[in-house]
């Protein structure tokens, strides 16, 4: 199951409601592979607490699978505002 990690980045203060991030290199992937992204909480980054990724973090999934190439990560504040700075996601993916 290939899988790893990865940052979004919500950029500096005023920061923004929504961030992204392209996952490719994976030429295994196929149109009917799962993907899963979540938050690590267990792996700071320089802008944020591994206890803020608990607390505060974004809300974070896959999308645009590609086949043979790859899918996007998404993230979305989940609080009213904007978040700012870079929060680390991890992904997988597998075909049943």
């Amino acid at each position: 199951m290939p899988a790893g990690t990865t940052t979004v980045d919500f950029g500096a203060h005023p920061g923004g409601t929504d961030a992204s991030v392209t996952i490719t290199g994976q030429t295994e992937i196929g149109s009917g592979s799962l993907v899963e992204a979540w938050l690590m909480p267990t792996s700071a980054t320089a802008d944020h607490s591994g206890d803020e990724h608990l607390v505060d973090g974004p809300r974070v999934m896959a999308t645009d699978l590609v086949a043979g190439t790859g899918f996007t990560i998404r993230a979305q504040a989940t609080n009213p505002g904007s978040l700012t700075g870079t929060w680390r996601v991890g992904w997988v993916w597998y075909t049943p």
